[in-house]
């Protein structure tokens, strides 16, 4: 992928060139290193502070009070750089951000996580970088440098934050699932579950949530631990190519989240009223051997259910099977590398 140098651009070029076409500018033009700031008509601050990586801050004399402004608001997209839907989400946001359609509230900061993966419609390049994002790994991989420069912002960022910190990963998933849209939850270490942000998931019509039971290497679960940010990976259905998703699928998280971005508070449904699916992790099994193999059809869909007993995959001397009726599996992938995760399995929980 040969990008340009954006050098040569002058500040109402750039701004023309990233709000009609963001995913079209990320993939042709390349920072270097440099960061580069214009001013809306609307006095909000736009920033790019590096490749795929745009801050827009609030107008200071935005009607908004003070108070009101309270959210620091973190959208990404393309951690898996194949998850297109996402991608198109975010772009579309900011052109009505830069456009000045729509004028954002909050401190917000959009990131496309794996540009390079992007430009080969592969979701990665060397390996997962949503595995990489904890500060005590070390890997010096393109997605391992990636990891590094991301977290590094997310901090610069939730360090001059508001009280409320919000960190929505948007993905779509490599299979299908029997509940389309759903998102994982990242391990509190203790604190409570947010029944208010659940209710915002709801409301974009992401109804199963995953409550994950140990520290993971996701991008969700590093702005959660670290900064206690409300964080959550969010699947919002299956890996397509571009211009290939039913955006009419998506309608109503779109409209939440520019809700989120605009408005002061999101009018949400009373949590008791969510049509919500909650599972808890029962299961992480890890691929230990290179003859580790799934022992059901490779397009069994997300969310199926296995009775205990079930044989759910084997590798050399090990047997993996369900230990619960309707313990179902989520995320099987027999090709990941050697020691990492291979299936997830969840059963039913009661909030």
């Amino acid at each position: 992928m040969q990008q340009k140098d954006i050098s040569g651009l002058s500040r109402s070029e750039l701004k023309t060139l990233i709000t009609k076409d963001y995913i079209d500018f990320c993939l042709k033009y390349t920072l270097n290193g440099q960061q580069l700031s214009f001013v809306l008509d609307n006095k909000s601050h736009v920033t790019l502070l590096d490749d795929g990586i745009l801050a827009i801050n609030l107008n200071q004399h935005s009607t908004h009070t003070n108070a009101e402004q309270s959210k620091s608001i973190v959208l990404s997209c393309a951690v898996h750089g194949n998850e297109t839907a996402p991608i198109e989400i975010c772009c579309l946001l900011i052109h009505k951000l830069l456009s000045e359609e729509l004028e954002t509230a909050h401190r917000v900061l959009f990131i496309f996580g794996n540009i390079p993966a992007m430009a080969i419609s592969e979701r990665f390049v060397d390996e997962n970088l949503n595995r990489l994002f904890s500060r005590d790994i070390s890997s010096e991989s393109l997605e391992g440098r990636r990891a590094k420069v991301l977290m590094k912002q997310v901090d610069d960022f939730f360090e001059k934050a508001p009280s409320t910190k919000l960190h929505y990963d948007l993905h779509t998933a490599i299979r299908p699932s029997k509940n389309e849209k759903f998102a994982v939850y990242p391990y509190l270490h203790g604190r409570d579950y947010s029944k208010e942000q659940l209710a915002f998931l709801s409301a974009c019509e992401v109804n199963t949530i995953l409550l994950s039971q140990s520290p993971t290497g996701t991008f969700s679960y590093f702005s959660s631990y670290q900064h206690q940010a409300h964080a959550f990976t969010v699947e919002l259905g299956k890996v397509k190519p571009f211009g290939q998703n039913d955006m009419g699928k998506f309608k109503a998280v779109f409209q939440k989240l520019v809700e989120l971005l605009s408005e002061a508070e999101v009018s949400l449904p009373e949590y008791e009223k969510c049509p919500l699916t909650i599972y808890t992790v029962n299961q992480v099994i890890n691929k230990h051997k290179s003859d580790f193999t799934l022992n059901f059809a490779d397009d069994m869909v997300n969310f199926s259910e296995f009775k205990a007993g079930d044989i759910l995959a084997t590798e050399s001397g090990t047997e993996y099977r369900a230990q619960f009726d309707n313990e179902a599996i989520v995320f099987p992938n027999a090709n990941v590398a050697i020691g990492q995760r291979a299936i997830l399995t969840v059963i039913p929980y009661e909030l």
